[in-house]
């Protein structure tokens, strides 16, 4: 993942930072943050199609996805 789908996320305009967190039981979360939506919704399209193209036969459950602007930060 950290080899093929970060570079990959690095090269779309915009991006800023890049998590994978183990959320346990077989729940993995993963953060996005981009400087505007645009950077965020082709963000998006990349993932589908390296989930599609790499991870797919290994998730037991469809990735789901979720947007929103960042209302606080530390």
């Amino acid at each position: 993942m950290d080899e093929e789908f970060v570079p990959l996320l690095r090269r779309v305009p915009g991006f800023v930072a890049y998590y994978w967190v183990d959320a346990g039981d077989g729940v993995m979360v993963s953060t996005s943050i981009f400087e505007d939506r645009s950077g965020a919704d082709e963000s998006v399209k990349q993932a589908a199609d390296f989930v599609r193209d790499n991870l797919a036969p290994l998730l037991p459950n469809r990735p789901q996805v979720t947007a929103g602007p960042v209302l606080a930060a530390g």
